[in-house]
């Protein structure tokens, strides 16, 4: 039996929207990526929704986030084009205001999963790419930007998305599984050089959240998570329950800690004998 998430959100007490500046958000258009979003607008940020594709589900995301009242706009971008992203956060800071967050969300997963001694070049350049590479230089890129400026009033924040998988293998995906794995450790990397600067870099690990990229393991796995085989808590993880600890983190919720791992998986991280 599916147990219900629980529904609350970061209290914005005493704030306006946009009171803590400019988050920005890959991967922003659907999925746990909408989520966050939604999640940081009812915590008083404006919002720079990046994605690489610009369909009705973009445009239905900006429209939930203009009815909480914050500035919002939507930036069609591919984050493997690294050339161009200090002129994109120019134009972010000038539409919209200094960046004080980073979500690193944005990412895919292996085209088709298989035998790891199949995995062609191509498709693991690719997905590295995206998800490695990408938001690696989008991270440097930001965290450029906030240095360049004094701290200011707000809290300033780099959150990357990474994966369960970061740690568990599943050798049917494993360019995605060393993807998250170096975005791991780029995460803690970038903790370090920016703790004297006062901005906080965290990782969160997902772990089994029913979205688009999940569907066509959804029947695999059901019975796995109601049985409690996969996870303590027996149910899958929505992207609101994602969505919730960013916010948390964004807002410094939990503000002596940086370069640390959440993991947001209902116990998945939990080994067992």
């Amino acid at each position: 039996m599916l147990v219900k998430s629980s529904q609350h959100s970061i209290s914005p007490k005493g704030r306006e929207p946009g009171d803590r500046g400019v988050a920005i958000v890959t991967g922003g258009r659907r999925g746990i990526g909408r989520a966050i979003c939604r999640e940081l607008a009812s915590a008083c940020f404006d919002l720079a929704v990046v994605d690489a594709v610009d369909d009705e589900s973009s445009h239905v995301t900006v429209d939930l986030l203009r009815t909480t009242g914050c500035k919002v706009s939507f930036y069609k971008r591919d984050i493997t084009q690294t050339e161009g992203n200090s002129d994109f956060i120019s134009r972010v800071e000038a539409e919209l205001g200094a960046v004080t967050c980073l979500v690193n969300n944005a990412g895919i997963q292996v085209a088709v999963r298989g035998d790891l001694l199949d995995v062609t070049e191509e498709s693991f350049d690719r997905l590295l790419n995206v998800n490695l590479r990408g938001t690696f230089f989008l991270t440097q890129a930001v965290a450029k930007a906030m240095l360049a400026r004094s701290a200011g009033r707000h809290d300033r924040t780099i959150i990357t998305i990474t994966s369960a998988n970061a740690g568990l293998v599943s050798p049917e995906k494993g360019p995605y599984c060393i993807s998250k794995a170096g975005l791991s450790m780029a995460s803690q990397q970038f903790a370090l050089r920016l703790a004297d600067a006062g901005i906080c870099v965290h990782e969160v690990r997902p772990g089994l959240i029913q979205t688009d990229m999940t569907a066509d393991v959804y029947e695999r796995y059901t019975s796995q998570v109601e049985g409690g085989g996969l996870s303590a808590i027996r149910r899958w993880g929505q992207p609101e329950d994602i969505a919730r600890g960013v916010a948390a983190l964004a807002v410094g919720a939990i503000p002596f800690s940086t370069g640390d791992i959440y993991h947001i998986g209902g116990g998945m991280q939990i080994h067992r004998l």
